[in-house]
Formats: structure tokens, C-alpha cells, sequence
């Protein structure tokens, strides 16, 4: 019998990687294929990828480790404006983009870990509520801190990725600037690099180890786990992760912009494309952010703009655009799938059976 199900387990692995793998091949050629990507769809299409890379990280913490987390946007900001103050030219420091991605890194990863040393023994409601507080704080801080910050105008204008370097007659720093391609591929080289390494880990000890410590942390130290450094790995790689997406998402559009970007509404959204995907599902995330976000961000500027096309007169008035009802209509769309599928719509095998023996 445990044959079997490891081997079932094995094909079903197999097969959500070689979809993966397929969809990532398809999303390389888009661009050549489609024009726009080189203006607005690819900086859309750049946004959710962005998003993807952030839930990864969240995904580590909710659905492999057990942790309900708040805050994950704080550490999208604090990635973010890192980068912010190492690169923009107003600031005596002004290091490369790749070594001030370094610095973001290890910052939001020691921060990741401060949060999660006093909040070991907090589960459920307790900790959602220390992480709601830490990412409440993070905001008001970017936001008053002017000084260092910007304050609420934010800082800018952040160099891209290789400015100020020419390769056979080509300057890679304009070239981000002025085709949404670049940064387009640079967001998709980083997220399949994630998802790669979140499949790796997730079979590996440390992998096992969240699970464990997720079903029962006393069972699990019981086998000589140290559920405190299993936690704190998952605070560690969720914070590294949303750093990542932070400097991806300064980068691209040339300022941190409005620090309450980085709030509670933000991180619940992430949360929600994380629970719609499936809780502790690495595609299961990259579906839910795909319809959460790209809905947001891409769907309904679209549809919004042909029905003021069809209608200009009537489709003026905010009650009548999609954009008023957005949050109606994904508040809709998660109860119904909290009814009917509460696994989420592309689950982990685990989760998704252990759901279906609650419900029994």
C-alpha cells in the first residue's frame, strides 16, 4: 500500500512539473509572439509574475509550515525600499543593482527572523495578529520616515538592472527602460528559479520537517525535530522571497511609491490568491495569484476601457465600472470556493486529503 502511494505520489509530482515546465516554455515565447509585451500587457503581465514570486514565499509559511501570516507585504517593502536606498542617485551610497539585491536580501531575511524568535509558540489567531501589527508598523514606519524613505512620495528615481553597462553595443540599463520585454524576463528567469527551488526543498528534509511540525509540532519533536529551527527557516525563506519580489517591483517601476502599498490589504490579497490556488500548492499558487492578481491588474482596466468605448456616457460614473466592484466580486468568488472546493483549485495531494477526511 505505501508502495503504491509513493508511486502515485511520484507521477502526480511528475506531472504538475512537466506542466510547469510547459507553461514556463509557453510564457518565454509570448513576448515574440505578441507585441504588446513589449509596452503595457508585458509591465502587466511583469506584475504578476512579481506577485507569484511573493506568494511563493507566503505559501512556504501558510501551507508547508502551518503559520498564518499577515504581514507579507511589510516584507515586499522593506526588499523594496533596501534597494530603494542603496541605488537611487540622491544617496551617497549608490552601489549595482545586483549587490544591492544581495544587501535587500539579507536584510529581509534577519528581519524574518526577528519576527519569528518571540513568535515561536504563537499559532492561529495570535500569531495573524502579531504579523498583522509588524506589517501595520513596517508601513507607518516607510511612510514617516521621511528622511530616509521618502515618505509618502517615495524614493526615485532607482536605476534598473544594469545601467551604465554597454554588451556588444547595447545598454542594458536603457533597454529596461524602454522595453517591457527585459524586465518581463528577468521576472520569469527569477520565478522559475523559485518554483524550482521550492520543489527541491519540498522533497528534501527540511520539506518533511514543515510538514511534520504543521500537523503536529509535539509529534514532530518527539522524533527529534527542533520545531524551532524549522519555523524559523520558513520565517527566514518566506521574508527572503518577498524581499525578492520587493527589488523586482522597485525596480521595474522606477520608484517605491506610496508606502501604504505595502499594508494589510495587500498582504490579505496575497493570502487569498494563496488559499484560491491551494494552501501548500506550488502551482496551486502561481493559479490563484495568476486569477487574483491578473484579473486585478489586467482583466478589468481592459474591460472597463471597452465598455467606456461601447458606452462612454453611461460607463463614466464609478458604480458603473468592474473596478468599483472588484473586491465584491473576489469576496464572491472565494466564499463559493471555500463552499465547494475548499482545497483550493489546484491542491497538494496532502492537504487536499486531509481535508476531504474533515469533511467525512
Amino acid at each position: 500500500m505505501t508502495t503504491a502511494r509513493t508511486g502515485s505520489a511520484t507521477r502526480w509530482l511528475r506531472s504538475a512539473t512537466f506542466s510547469e515546465g510547459l507553461v514556463f516554455c509557453l510564457l518565454a515565447v509570448a513576448p515574440l509572439a505578441i507585441p504588446g509585451f513589449a509596452g503595457g500587457l508585458g509591465g502587466q503581465v511583469t506584475s504578476v509574475l512579481i506577485l507569484c514570486i511573493a506568494a511563493l514565499g507566503l505559501n512556504v509559511m501558510v501551507g508547508f509550515a502551518g503559520l498564518l501570516h499577515l504581514g507579507i507585504a511589510a516584507f515586499i517593502g522593506i526588499g523594496g525600499m533596501t534597494l530603494a536606498i542603496l541605488t537611487v542617485p540622491t544617496n551617497p551610497l549608490e552601489i549595482g543593482f545586483l549587490p544591492a539585491v544581495v544587501v535587500s536580501l539579507v536584510v529581509t531575511t534577519c528581519v524574518g527572523m526577528l519576527l519569528g524568535g518571540p513568535t515561536l509558540r504563537l499559532r492561529g489567531d495570535s500569531l495573524a495578529v502579531v504579523t498583522l501589527v509588524f506589517g501595520e508598523v513596517v508601513r507607518v514606519l516607510l511612510r514617516n520616515l521621511e528622511e530616509i524613505t521618502g515618505g509618502m512620495q517615495g524614493l526615485g528615481p532607482v536605476p534598473p538592472p544594469g545601467a551604465g553597462v554597454v554588451i556588444a553595443g547595447i545598454d542594458l540599463g536603457r533597454s529596461f527602460v524602454i522595453d517591457s520585454r527585459w524586465f518581463y524576463y528577468l521576472a520569469l528567469a527569477v520565478l522559475a528559479t523559485v518554483v524550482a527551488l521550492l520543489h527541491g526543498v519540498e522533497r528534501s528534509p527540511l520539506g518533511r520537517a514543515w510538514s511534520a511540525v504543521r500537523e503536529d509540532a509535539l509529534a514532530a519533536a518527539t522524533l527529534g525535530i527542533s520545531v524551532t529551527r524549522v519555523r524559523l527557516s520558513a520565517y527566514a525563506l518566506a521574508a527572503a522571497l518577498a524581499g525578492v519580489a520587493g527589488c523586482l517591483s522597485v525596480a521595474s517601476l522606477g520608484t517605491t511609491g506610496d508606502p501604504n502599498v505595502f499594508g494589510f490589504s495587500r498582504s490579505v490579497a496575497i493570502l487569498c490568491a494563496v488559499i484560491l490556488g491551494g494552501l501548500g500548492s506550488i502551482p496551486g499558487t502561481l493559479v490563484g495569484v495568476t486569477i487574483l492578481f491578473g484579473f486585478d491588474i489586467m482583466v478589468i482596466p481592459w474591460a472597463d476601457a471597452w465598455l467606456q468605448q461601447m458606452q462612454p456616457q453611461a460607463w463614466t460614473t464609478g458604480p458603473l465600472t468592474l473596478g468599483s466592484w472588484r473586491l465584491a466580486l473576489v469576496g464572491i468568488a472565494l466564499i463559493v470556493m471555500m463552499r465547494f472546493r475548499p482545497e483550493g483549485l489546484v491542491p497538494s495531494r496532502r492537504l487536499a486529503a486531509e481535508l476531504h477526511e474533515v469533511h467525512r
